[in-house]
Parts: structure tokens; sequence; C-alpha cells
């Protein structure tokens, strides 16, 4: 086994172990639990990077990239990046350093922290742009009981503050399931500097499941501190056969009340009421 020991130890330099906690601390909308660790990657950490290789580490001076093959893992505090392939792009500076502006985790990888890990096949770090993509295959994160998967991709923009999951996307806590072929969750500091997750907008085919009812619509919010998701377009309540439509809807996920309501009228006055069927059990 090869050791690449304390290279390059500057918070901006070598930032695969920064980008593992972006992803794992952005995605999932129903708990702030993971938004806690964004903060790793503020790049004040003094941690060094510990790379290990199976085959070896390549340095490519003429195409300015260092390459870990075989079984290659990266460690920096407590996050670390498992992957087939490790690949670290850099430019020199005028004073005779190096600065890595791109990494990529290649084949089989895996991004672990305390408590949560994310699978993918590549993932994707922009140094300069603070953009981390995980895609290939189905891209799963998992936190405890809290789970998030996603067709395309898993991106987290730091400058944004904002994760998104892209592709028949999925959040899944115990009996709680929100689908939609985009997922956005947003984040903002709080009084003690920690980053929490407040809302996440789900576009087109959304779809909201719970013990007892399934809500669909083609735009929904969710208010993550009241715990409330507000549906736009084509709403439909279904529980049981009891069918509710509407234009819009309110569900809220810890009381499991949902209320639904009729379109605004439009120029000629009319509107379009909400609806509702429902089918009682037939007696004997």
């Amino acid at each position: 086994m090869k050791r690449w020991h304390r290279l390059l130890q500057s918070p901006r330099r070598l930032l695969l172990a920064v980008a593992a906690s972006l992803v794992l601390g952005g995605a999932f909308p129903w708990s702030d639990a993971l938004a806690q660790k964004l903060n790793f990657g503020s790049g004040d950490s003094d941690h060094p990077i510990e790379i290990f290789a199976d085959n070896g580490i390549e340095w490519q001076q003429e195409n300015l990239i260092f390459l870990a093959r075989g079984n290659a893992r990266a460690v920096r505090g407590e996050v670390t990046i498992f992957a087939d392939e490790l690949r670290a792009y850099y430019r020199e500076k005028a004073d005779g350093g190096t600065d890595i502006w791109r990494l990529d985790a290649i084949g089989k990888v895996r991004i672990k922290t305390l408590g949560e890990t994310a699978y993918g096949d590549k993932a994707v770090y922009q140094v300069d742009k603070k953009i981390l993509v995980l895609s290939g295959g189905k891209v799963r994160l998992v936190s405890g009981n809290d789970e998030i998967t996603a067709d395309n991709q898993l991106e987290y923009w730091e400058n944004k503050q904002m994760a998104v999951a892209r592709g028949n996307a999925f959040a899944v806590r115990a009996d709680k399931r929100l689908k939609a072929d985009v997922l956005a969750a947003y984040f903002r500091t709080d009084k003690k500097g920690e980053n929490k997750l407040y809302r996440v907008d789900a576009f087109d085919r959304v779809k909201i499941v719970t013990e007892q009812n399934t809500a669909t619509s083609n735009r929904g919010v969710y208010n993550v501190e009241s715990g409330i998701a507000t549906l736009t377009g084509s709403v439909k309540l279904v529980r049981g056969k009891n069918v509710l439509t509407g234009c819009s809807a309110e569900v809220n996920l810890n009381s499991g009340i949902s209320k639904i309501f009729s379109c605004p009228a439009s120029t000629e006055g009319t509107r379009k009421r909400a609806q509702g069927v429902l089918r009682l059990n037939k007696q004997k």
C-alpha cells in the first residue's frame, strides 16, 4: 500500500474531504441534522489530507494532475472518500506553489463521515466555484433512518447554500416519502453560526406519501420549521377511496391535517371550486 501523507495541507487545496461533507450536509428535507456538517467546508480546518492507494500514486507534471489508483482513499478529519481512482487537477502559482482547482473521485465512490454515507459512480468538486456533483447510477445518501436517492445526480452549491437532487428524486423517512423530478434544499446560518435547512422546493410530478394519505401536484414547497408542504398545480389528495382535488393545498406532515383550496377567480369572475369524492363504507 502506498501512502501520500500530509499532501497540500492548505484548506484551499485537495478539498475532497470538504466536498464530502458538503454533499452529506445538504440534501435531505426531513431533518436539519445533516446541515450542521456544512461548516466543515468553510476552509478553516488545519487537518492534513492523507491519501492511500493500492496501485500507487502518479504525478503527471506535464498535465498538472495527481492520480491515485486502486482502492484509493482520501482522509481528512472525520471525512473519508473511497473510490477506484482519485484525481487532483492543479495549476502552478507564481510563487512556486500549486493550487488545486478540481477534484474527481471515479468508480465505486463512497463518501463517509460520522453517521452519513453517500454513494455514486463519480464525484466532481470544482474548487473555485465551490460546486460538488455526485453522479452515476442511482446516487444515494443515507443518514440513520433518512435516505435520499436520485437517478441523475446530487449537487451542492456552497456559495448559494443550496443542495439539489435531480431525476426521480426521493427523500424518505419512516412512513413519509417526498418524490419529484427535482428536489432543491435551502440553508441559512442561525445565531450559532450553523447552517440550518429551512426550505425544500419540489418540481414536477411531486408526490407526498404518508401512512394514511397521498398528495400529488406540479410544484411543492416544504417549510421545515412549520412542517407544512404547500402544493400547487393539479393538486389531488387521496385517502383510501376518498379523493379531493383543487388548485392548491396545505399538507401538515406534523399533525396530518390537510387543506385543499379552490382556484382563484378568473377575469370573468368565474372560479374552479375544490371538489371531493367521499365513498361511504357499505353496511350489511
